[in-house]
């Protein structure tokens, strides 16, 4: 018997709106102990999604230099000088969860064989993927959820039984 996606998902989906800063995503992220969020609108639609790995990213571009050329060290210092000048002044307007979400949300029907939602995993490189019933977003599975299919034996004698 094949192992459907609403029996592994996390049915509790914990969103952000967008017009939340960086700075309150990651405590929130950090106080829930998720590496993730979907992303909602206004009317509370799921628009995408913002990770720790988004936060990280933003960070790092904006600390690091645009070009990898030679440069002599005193041009060096003075672009290492202006790229704190600008992180400065970005620092003081608020980045908003809208400014570093993935806008891409994909998913799949609760009714979705978990073979196929790790299939899609796999080749989209993704930790979480939503799950739909009448497209609306119901649950989401993450690389936590697959992870039952492992510890749990009834579902790994499921999983082993469909070829």
């Amino acid at each position: 018997m094949t192992v459907l996606a609403y029996e592994i998902m996390t049915p509790s989906i914990k969103a952000v709106p967008q017009s939340w800063t960086m700075d309150r995503l990651a405590r929130f992220l950090t106080d829930n102990e998720i590496t993730g969020s979907p992303v909602t609108d206004e009317s509370g639609e799921i628009i995408g999604i913002a990770t720790l790995k988004d936060i990280t990213e933003f960070r790092w571009n904006a600390s690091r230099p645009e070009t990898e050329t030679r440069m002599t060290p005193e041009e060096e210092q003075e672009a290492r000088r202006l790229r704190m000048v600008i992180f400065e002044e970005m620092g003081k307007v608020p980045v908003e969860v809208r400014d570093i979400m993935t806008p891409i949300v994909l998913s799949v029907d609760e009714q979705t064989p978990v073979r196929d939602i790790a299939d899609i995993m796999m080749r989209e490189h993704l930790h979480r993927i939503f799950i739909t019933k009448d497209e609306k977003i119901t649950g989401i599975v993450t690389t936590y959820d697959m992870l039952k299919l492992i510890s749990d034996q009834e579902l790994t004698k499921r999983c082993a039984g469909n070829g």
